[in-house]
């Protein structure tokens, strides 16, 4: 694994559409990942979610992100700050979606980490593990969407 990114490959038995609807519809993200202020599904919107400071890296416990890009269902990428840091991390977390079978494959990347920073390695390796389990939720929360009318 590069010491810049976290890439995580996972495959969901439910289509593409579902998945999107987990990932983009701020209801369902806040049950896999944390609630958003502010979250839009379109390229510009800003928004903060809230989790457990972490003292050992320095973070604050809020997240401020911004949409960067969006392709409806096929990419969702935001930029990922804490929101009390003085400079911005540089890091992005993407989801890339491709239909597989009668599923979907999901290609996460969170990149960014500086490769010299002990602390930018030590949250690499903290929300590596972290990751894993969010996109496991990530799943579940897919399994109980409805396909929209229509």
């Amino acid at each position: 694994m590069m010491r810049t990114e976290i890439a995580l490959d996972q495959f969901y038995p439910h289509p593409p559409e579902l998945v999107w609807r987990a990932l983009t519809t701020p209801e369902l993200l806040a049950r896999w990942l944390m609630p958003p202020d502010g979250f839009e599904p379109r390229v510009g919107a800003r928004f903060t979610m809230t989790a457990k400071p972490i003292e050992a890296v320095g973070f604050s416990g809020t997240v401020a992100c911004e949409v960067l890009e969006l392709v409806e269902p096929e990419l969702l990428s935001f930029s990922w700050d804490d929101a009390a840091a003085a400079e911005p991390s540089g890091w992005v977390v993407s989801f890339a979606l491709r239909p597989e079978g009668r599923g979907t494959r999901l290609l996460f990347t969170h990149r960014g980490f500086d490769p010299d920073s002990p602390a930018a390695q030590l949250s690499r390796t903290i929300m590596g593990n972290g990751w894993r389990r969010i996109l496991a939720a990530l799943g579940e929360a897919a399994a109980t969407t409805r396909r929209p009318p229509g």
